[in-house]
């Protein structure tokens, strides 16, 4: 399993803030997960509504639990809403099936980690991941394919 660094981490999260105040976007909580799971960075800007952190941290736990960026879960709750119940369930709850938890991929197209935005719309949480993961040098897979 690649290694996921903090500096990598760090930079995802400086480079998804820069896009997000480029694009006028409101506050963001954004989240870096390891490949374990385990958490390696974390940031929420003032004003930040309250529990963005707890939703940007389900975006990225569901993904990673399923391997899949959470804009497929979201086509999945779609097409299966009993099976991503059951998948929330399974998590605890930490699974919220709305575009903004990209898997991070390393040059071999292993999974190194994810990351979750939450604050604005799902579109714009997911571009902020997306702008992160590749400002670290990373593939990211938000789960269109």
């Amino acid at each position: 399993m690649p290694a996921l660094t903090l500096d990598q981490a760090q930079t995802i999260i400086s480079a998804a803030l820069r896009h997000a105040r480029a694009g006028a976007m409101l506050p963001l909580a954004v989240c870096v997960l390891d490949a374990r799971g385990a958490l390696k960075a974390f940031a929420a800007e003032d004003g930040t509504s309250l529990k963005r952190a707890e939703i940007a941290r389900a975006k990225a736990d569901g993904a990673l639990a399923l391997g899949l960026g959470s804009r497929a879960l979201h086509k999945r709750a779609q097409d299966q809403p009993q099976f991503i119940a059951a998948a929330t369930a399974a998590l605890g709850g930490s699974l919220i099936p709305v575009p903004g938890g990209v898997l991070i991929r390393a040059a071999g197209g292993e999974i190194a980690g994810v990351v979750g935005v939450s604050g604005d719309i799902s579109d714009n949480d997911e571009a902020c991941a997306i702008a992160g993961i590749a400002a670290a040098g990373f593939a990211a897979d938000p789960g269109e394919g």
